[in-house]
């Protein structure tokens, strides 16, 4: 996969080969979420160049761990996880895991990216418990960030995925969540819960009260939090 080697036998130095050039696994973690087009898995990595994304597909491609196919009707690329690939889901959870229980709360929430979050947030709302209506808007408001970066809004319609926009898609909002994006982020990793910080006054919800009342519902966390 690259040029870099460890030039030994052992199964382990083999295994980093494929598995520790920059951004691999979060690739395939992307994937995991069910990603499967160039743009959507740049999405899960937003810190990622499009040319460096390229390449660690390719070197995926040519390992055996993912599948590219075009389908012929609309040119669409598609990449797929293949049996191989899949073996290393469980081996990398339990990594995360693993880093969950062990690195400090403070230094994983050194880091924060908005964008990543609400991309992660997006694919695992709980829409069964959403009030039954044609659309629901759900506006999350980060006033720390520069203007163009403090907006997301999270569309649900009965039947689709759930969308996420960084641009106004100009709906009647439903709910109205302003909050502090540390501890946002903090209460969807589990480092915290979403109550403890709705009492600090870090999140505020404006609208909806069964949105607002139901959030534990359909906000669900991180699974690396869940299974911490």
């Amino acid at each position: 996969m690259s040029i870099d080697s460890y030039n030994q036998f052992c199964p382990v130095s083999k295994a980093c080969e494929i598995i520790e050039p920059r951004w691999t696994l979060l690739i395939l973690c992307e994937m995991w979420q069910g990603s499967m087009r160039f743009n959507e898995i740049r999405r899960g990595v937003p810190g990622m160049s499009p040319t460096l994304m390229s390449k660690r597909l390719k070197e995926l491609e040519l390992r055996g761990i993912i599948n590219r196919t075009e389908d012929q009707s609309t040119k669409e690329i598609h990449y797929t996880m293949t049996n191989m690939g899949n073996e290393l889901q469980p081996i990398i959870h339990a990594l995360g895991k693993w880093a969950h229980r062990n690195i400090d709360a403070d230094v994983t929430l050194e880091k924060l990216d908005a964008r990543l979050l609400m991309w992660n947030m997006r694919r695992k709302i709980n829409t069964v418990t959403f009030p039954k209506r044609k659309r629901t808007v759900i506006q999350f408001t980060y006033p720390e960030l520069p203007e163009v970066e403090q907006r997301y809004w999270i569309i649900a319609k009965p039947g689709a995925v759930v969308d996420l926009c960084s641009v106004d898609p100009g709906f009647d909002v439903d709910l109205y969540i302003t909050a502090d994006l540390k501890a946002m982020t903090s209460a969807w990793m589990g480092h915290s819960t979403l109550r403890a910080q709705i009492a600090a006054e870090k999140v505020i919800m404006v609208g909806d009260r069964t949105l607002a009342n139901t959030i534990d519902l359909w906000m669900v966390r991180s699974s690396m939090a869940m299974a911490a």
